[in-house]
């Protein structure tokens, strides 16, 4: 299919994730940065997860990942910004990682304290999610608490095994879509790139994370490798491996057990890195807002 085609089609993704209750949404320009804001009811009004959707960096939106990002942020306890960055190929790589740096710096403007926020992601947002976190790092600049990561594309080479073992079982993603997919996102740049491809990065310093994969999905390998690589840069690294699933099974949140099992898990991991104390951690009705 033709780009274009292909955005149209996968924009309807957010059509597997059930409406999540008791959530409202707020459209923000993050300092040219566009994104959704989703704040359940209750949830601590300053904490925040900082959301990039998935869809190969060229494909998808805000909108079509603002179900799943609701979802997690009602089982962090927190909101969550999902981000609209710019696509590839016509904004190639660092773009998109631009853009989430862009974010981060525009939530300390807002008073939102790196160590109350996370990072997450699915697919090529997974990818984003770890590897924003890394620039920030490799900027000096402060980091977020956590890093959530569901089924992330990181092999940018697409050498795993799991191309070839999963490919008769994953429905959405295979070795010629990644392989497409990196092409537009990183053009000339060398598929080993640490900024692109984590699995070459120093992982080094990174706050704790969080990662999923599904048994059946060809990532799988992918997200095994960089989980082994984070713990043996000293990393506090959780990894879950969903039994049966596909590639980016939570896209399916409250409509699939196993998806808002890995949710609730990512939940639950989230609310133990964040110690609520004092005015901290209240809930925006609480704080006025």
């Amino acid at each position: 299919m033709e780009l274009d085609d292909t955005r149209l089609l996968l924009e309807q993704l957010h059509m597997l994730a059930a409406e999540p209750t008791d959530v409202t949404y707020e459209e923000v320009d993050a300092d040219g940065v566009p994104a959704i804001i989703a704040k359940p009811l209750d949830a601590a009004a300053d904490r925040l997860i900082v959301y990039a959707h998935g869809g190969g960096m060229a494909l998808n939106s805000a909108s079509s990942h603002r179900k799943l990002a609701a979802h997690l942020a009602k089982a962090a306890g927190m909101h969550a910004a999902v981000v609209d960055y710019r696509l590839a190929p016509e904004n190639p790589f660092p773009a998109q990682i631009d853009d989430l740096v862009t974010v981060h710096r525009w939530l300390r403007r807002q008073g939102i304290a790196p160590e109350h926020t996370a990072t997450a992601g699915d697919s090529a947002g997974g990818n984003l999610a770890i590897t924003s976190v890394l620039k920030l790092r490799d900027l000096g600049e402060p980091l977020p608490a956590a890093i959530v990561a569901f089924s992330p594309w990181i092999d940018m080479q697409s050498l795993g095994d799991t191309f070839v073992s999963n490919a008769d079982s994953d429905a959405l993603m295979s070795r010629e879509v990644s392989e497409r997919m990196a092409g537009l996102y990183l053009g000339e740049v060398p598929r080993t790139e640490p900024l692109a491809n984590p699995l070459y990065a120093d992982l080094s310093g990174l706050p704790p994370v969080f990662v999923t994969a599904g048994e059946a999905e060809v990532l799988l390998d992918g997200a095994v490798r960089f989980v082994e690589r984070a713990r043996a840069a000293g990393v506090d690294t959780t990894f879950e491996c969903a039994p049966g699933q596909e590639h980016a099974h939570e896209l399916m949140a409250g409509k699939s057990k196993e998806a808002d099992a890995s949710l609730a898990n990512a939940g639950r991991w989230m609310r133990s890195l964040f110690v609520l104390h004092g005015n901290a951690g209240k809930t925006a009705r609480e704080v006025g807002q």
